[in-house]
């Protein structure tokens, strides 16, 4: 399918990670075909990083609020349809007037392939035997082999069907100047010298059976400050109360960006780091496209399908269990994660730093 001079409209409202594994596929697609005008429906949390890809032309942000979120509340489906139902009718109402040629729908879902219908016509392009009746709404299917496991592989099957090519310059995350100066102010202010490398840690997740022990943490990011490789723990503003207890445990000063910058920052600051080190989670898929070495710790989650991608790292995961990649959002032991000792990860940064620092190349997957 020729998409020159096309208008094109890709469907990914969330989650942080689902977009960056997004990204290739859009870079691909603009690389080819430069003069197509590439649209994106997004959670408005996170339109800010697509603002600044040029590759992506018009940024529709949205507003859903979320049903599985444990505070979200009793009145939590109702909240969602209403906003639901204003955000189609305000969609529709943009699109009509300057609708879209193509709609990719990578999200999936049965929300997402109504919000291809508010783009008044145009061809519909979907996975095949996508959950929630999502491919009812498609005019074409993508197939997936089972031997494609990895969410990024899967984006990218789009590429057949669009007649176009993946390169390794298409995996890029982009950020403004202004965004590099307010890091490079963070660092100066918090005494870290001009070029010097960091360690990015990102300690909190969503899903409570992703965390690793506060106290870890703080041991961790000691035994590294003492290498001579600061640690900064990354996140968001909600994630300040954990890290404040992380670093209030620690023997050495913690440094702490939690929410101090939006998102396109949080890539300015990741790209500056030497090092990724933390939980499965949309900074560990912004570092790896980034092409910033990573450490990342797994234990409900399945690497093979959302661990680091195209990048030298490690896998951290605790031996022996039988309830690894359950998937589970909550859990009464949470062994997988417990059972992650500080010498592993601390083993396994301190091999990724060597070799960057060596100049030599990492095993691109590392079980630990």
């Amino acid at each position: 399918m020729d998409c020159e001079n096309k208008r094109i409209l890709i469907i990914k409202p969330s989650s942080l990670g689902d977009i960056v594994h997004t990204l290739p596929l859009v870079h691909a697609l603009k690389r080819k075909y430069p003069d197509s005008t590439i649209g994106w429906i997004v959670q408005e949390a996170f339109a800010p990083l697509l603002e600044r890809d040029p590759a992506v032309d018009m940024v529709y942000p949205v507003h859903i609020p979320s049903t599985s979120d444990p505070q979200a509340g009793r009145f939590a489906y109702f909240h969602a349809f209403t906003a639901t139902v204003k955000m189609f009718k305000k969609l529709h109402g943009q699109l009509k007037h300057a609708p879209f040629d193509l709609i990719l729908d990578l999200h999936a879902s049965f929300r997402s392939g109504l919000l291809g219908r508010t783009n008044p016509g145009g061809l519909r392009l979907g996975f095949k035997g996508a959950r929630e009746l999502n491919s009812w709404f498609q005019d074409q299917l993508v197939t997936v082999p089972e031997s494609v496991q990895h969410a990024l592989d899967k984006n990218l099957l789009f590429c057949r069907h669009l007649a176009c090519s993946v390169l390794p310059e298409d995996f890029h995350m982009c950020c403004s100047t202004d965004d590099i100066d307010t890091v490079q102010i963070f660092l100066r202010q918090e005494k870290v010298a001009d070029g010097a490398a960091v360690i990015y840690a990102n300690p909190a997740a969503r899903w409570q059976t992703k965390f690793w022990p506060a106290r870890r943490w703080a041991e961790l990011a000691d035994r590294l400050r003492g290498r001579g490789t600061p640690l900064v723990f990354g996140g968001s503003g909600q994630d300040v109360p954990y890290i404040t207890s992380i670093t209030r445990l620690m023997k050495t000063p913690g440094l702490v960006a939690a929410g101090r910058f939006n998102l396109p920052q949080t890539v300015a600051l990741i790209q500056h780091s030497s090092l990724y080190v933390g939980l499965d989670s949309g900074p560990m898929h912004m570092a790896a496209l980034s092409g910033v070495p990573a450490v990342a710790l797994f234990g409900p989650t399945h690497p093979s399908r959302v661990g680091p991608y195209g990048v030298a790292h490690a896998v951290v995961r605790a031996a022996d269990l039988d309830c690894l990649e359950c998937r589970k959002r909550t859990c009464v032991h949470l062994r997988c994660m417990r059972g992650i000792s500080v010498s592993m990860v601390y083993d396994a940064a301190i091999s990724l730093l060597e070799n960057t620092d060596s100049g030599t190349e990492s095993d691109e997957k590392k079980s630990v």
